[in-house]
């Protein structure tokens, strides 16, 4: 579901911030540790593990370590009158309760090199009012409630003596329209002084669509796609993207990175159950071209203003071979209240073209090729601010020692459009 992607680009964009590199259809936990193991030490609690019963000279593997534990959880709704699902008009209102938590280990093998693994799993519970409309006929259509759950094992290797970080991720998502897997290979590579990164990702996502047609255009026979009711077609959507980024630390304030992130897309891009209304009052589901190119680029800038403030910011321009432009630009302001206490304030702002095939209700021609009322790809602009308070108490969160920190976060969103949405956020680290 679009809206779930959404809603879930918020969710993580308002935990990342400005400082990671945001998108609103996916997101990367970036969190660094070096922690060194004696190679003589024995694991002192549970949480360190031996992987083989070899010595550690033969099996060339330190200790295993469990270092850190994440949770997060949110709540998001919004609203609107703009739902595709029925042509352009009527309710977007959605409400997703969305869970996530991330478990980070680690070891050094015997040329001393840094192995990061982290397993991540995510799932989210969403109701949506737009989506009953597929078959208003019925109770409730198969969408209208759902269960969203996208886990990912990544893994990263850091040698410092040639300055070099390579990595891998896998991932899986289902839901009750689509299933898809896929990964990402990266590599880094930092000049001897560390000022300078070069690094390169490369990923590729293969999904599998069910055909969920509206009621009324569904030929005889066809199914509804609900269970017990599966008679429907499937199609592939596949996705390559590639990202290409150079970071510079300009001096002991500022450091800047720049970023370009091609990407191709090719199958079913449309959506079968969006509903498409012509000037004649013909209706048809939504038809887009089968091939997407995209094209964003990236200036991210960290100034350090003294002990207390950090201002991040970011601009990235975007644009594809749909007719689409976008310029976004977004700041985040960290402010050091106390030692372990700091709030951070941020807004981003949007502005995009509709693609070339966007029409509103009532609109489209039958004489055309592609065509949609999706008011998510046309011209509008949009604003998401708030803010967010995080503690990291020296003898832990309420003195429980290895709770690292704690976080909470408000942002709100709003479309020219109409369409609103709100996103709390609770998260808890643990080392």
């Amino acid at each position: 579901m679009k809206k779930v992607t959404l809603a879930i680009g918020l969710y993580v964009g308002i935990l990342s911030g400005a400082y990671g590199q945001y998108d609103e259809t996916k997101f990367i936990f970036k969190n660094k540790k070096t922690e060194t193991t004696n190679k003589n030490s024995m694991p002192t609690s549970s949480k360190e593990y031996k992987l083989t019963s070899k010595p550690e000279a033969e099996s060339g593997f330190r200790t295993l370590k469990l270092d850190e534990v994440n949770f997060v959880s949110a709540y998001y709704n919004q609203d609107g009158n703009h739902s595709a699902v029925t042509g352009g008009v009527g309710t977007e209102k959605l409400i997703d309760f969305a869970n996530s938590i991330d478990l980070k280990l680690s070891f050094t093998d015997k040329k001393g090199r840094k192995h990061s693994i982290i397993g991540e799993a995510a799932i989210d519970y969403y109701s949506s009012a737009s989506s009953d409309k597929i078959d208003p006929r019925s109770v409730s259509s198969a969408s209208m409630t759902d269960t969203h759950f996208y886990p990912t094992l990544s893994w990263s290797r850091k040698d410092d003596k040639k300055h070099t970080t390579v990595g891998a991720s896998f991932s899986y998502s289902t839901e009750w329209d689509y299933k898809s897997h896929g990964g990402n290979l990266s590599f880094s590579k930092s000049s001897k002084d560390n000022n300078t990164e070069l690094s390169v990702k490369l990923g590729a996502f293969f999904d599998t669509w069910s055909v969920i047609l509206p009621y009324e255009v569904r030929p005889d026979g066809y199914g509804s796609g609900a269970e017990g009711d599966q008679n429907i077609d499937y199609k592939r959507r596949n996705s390559y993207n590639l990202s290409i980024g150079v970071s510079q630390i300009i001096n002991k304030r500022l450091q800047v990175m720049a970023v370009v992130e091609p990407s191709y897309q090719e199958g079913l891009l449309s959506t079968p159950y969006h509903r498409v209304y012509f000037t004649d009052g013909t209706l048809k589901v939504e038809k887009l071209p089968g091939t997407r190119a995209k094209l964003p680029v990236g200036l991210r800038a960290s100034y350090f203003l003294g002990d207390r403030f950090i201002i991040r910011s970011f601009y990235r321009y975007y644009q594809d071979n749909w007719g689409m432009k976008a310029h976004t630009i977004s700041v985040e302001v960290p402010i050091k209240i106390t030692s372990f206490v700091s709030v951070t304030p941020h807004y981003r702002f949007n502005s995009q073209t509709a693609v070339n095939y966007f029409a509103p209700i009532n609109s489209h021609k039958l004489t055309e090729t592609y065509y949609t009322s999706d008011f998510d790809i046309s011209d509008f602009r949009s604003a998401f601010w708030g803010a967010g308070i995080r503690i990291a108490p020296p003898d832990g969160v309420l003195g429980i020692k290895h709770w690292n920190t704690a976080e909470l976060r408000y942002g709100h969103y709003n479309r020219s459009n109409g369409m609103v949405a709100n996103i709390v956020t609770l998260s808890a680290k643990f080392k």
